[in-house]
């Protein structure tokens, strides 16, 4: 029986908003990345069927099918196919299942996946900005016709999990402090790739901050609701990004001489209350678990995305895991969430870790706008 395998998973730094990577075109970043899977794996990039790229706000320069350009852009083959998919936050983790899907069913023997987002130079929201709704009648009679508000949404989760201002911070700094150590012992090292940006090489995430604490984060005005439990501290950072993995099965690449890293072991998306939309992590979670046979307790990683700290935070108490295994690197509060790119990037990530210390599975999942959510469960292979 054909498998998914991942054998080689590569980002590019996490740049902040109008920093070092903000004058790359989010094409010609995607490029990059690309070229450096290549360089890694020494895959001949002609023998990759298809791209399957994120991205979320397809508008100005992310248009036109990205991952197309991207892929010409990287200077592969006219003959490489690529196609751009948007599901929101989970872009690129939805663009790894359906590159799995296709390798098991024999539609491609080789297959890229990842994703990008340059929020610097595509703002969040771009196509209401320009006074284009994507809401028609049908939804605004269903639901009403102000557009979710993800902000309104992590603090309605707050309200049900009864997660306080004092939670919230302490993720956030928690997620600084892992990332900075994770930074500082080189954890990040072998799965980033050195960006040339107009300004000269990038090479470490931007985010990252050291000198946060309870007293100067209570200072911080809450940023949806008066008196609310989100603030710029506890929230994702607005961030630009990207990350590819490169998939194949256990038998090709026994015959092109490359090592596995990670079997696909598990992947399921759930739909989940749209105006709120970040609660889908959670029947993500079960539906996993459920569909992949493998007890909770035998997972030693877990990647939540942190679109809010509310997120995790809620997931963790639902599911009582050890928290020190959620997001042990620090996640999208102290790294970003360069969205279309972060679910291959926290992929990415998950994978080195998983290799670095002998992790059997790990499991990702991601909230995402209109109420959805994807878990993957991966497996270490050797």
């Amino acid at each position: 029986m054909r498998d998914a395998v991942i054998v080689e998973a590569v980002r590019t730094p996490v740049g902040k908003r109008n920093g070092a990577l903000s004058g790359l075109h989010p094409a010609d970043l995607s490029a990059q990345v690309l070229r450096a899977l290549v360089d890694r794996s020494g895959i001949d990039p002609a023998r990759v069927d298809d791209v399957v790229w994120g991205c979320v706000n397809q508008v100005g320069e992310q248009t036109f099918d990205i991952g197309r350009t991207a892929v010409l852009s990287a200077g592969w083959p006219e003959s490489v196919p690529a196609t751009t998919v948007d599901r929101q936050c989970g872009s690129s983790q939805q663009a790894v299942s359906f590159a799995a899907a296709g390798v098991i069913a024999g539609h491609y023997d080789i297959v890229v996946a990842g994703g990008v987002e340059s929020m610097s130079r595509i703002p969040l929201g771009s196509a209401q900005l320009a006074g284009m709704s994507p809401l028609g009648t049908e939804y605004a009679a269903r639901y009403g016709p102000d557009f979710p508000n993800q902000g309104l949404g992590a603090e309605e989760i707050a309200r049900r999990w009864k997660i306080d201002r004092q939670d919230a911070d302490a993720f956030a700094l928690l997620s600084h402090e892992r990332a900075a150590r994770a930074a500082d012992e080189g954890r990040f090292d072998a799965q980033i790739h050195p960006v040339a940006g107009p300004d000269g090489v990038v090479d470490r995430d931007e985010g990252i901050r050291r000198s946060g604490t309870l007293e100067s984060l209570a200072t911080l005005r809450s940023a949806f609701l008066e008196d609310g439990v989100l603030t710029a501290a506890n929230s994702s950072q607005i961030s630009d990004g990207a990350a590819a993995l490169l998939l194949t099965t256990s038998e090709t690449a026994a015959e092109l001489g490359l090592r596995p890293i990670a079997r696909v072991h598990t992947s399921v998306v759930v739909g989940s209350e749209p105006t709120i939309m970040l609660t889908g992590p959670l029947p993500a979670t079960h539906r996993a678990l459920q569909r992949s046979g493998i007890r909770l307790a035998d997972i030693e990683v877990f990647e939540v995305n942190e679109a809010f700290a509310t997120v995790p935070l809620a997931w963790l108490s639902e599911f009582g895991v050890p928290p020190e295994l959620v997001n042990p690197l620090g996640g999208a509060i102290a790294l970003g969430h360069p969205l279309g790119g972060s679910g291959a990037r926290i992929m990415t990530t998950m994978v080195h870790h998983m290799r670095d210390n002998g992790v059997r599975y790990g499991l990702q999942t991601m909230c995402e706008g209109g109420g959805q959510a994807n878990a993957t469960i991966l497996e270490l292979v050797g």
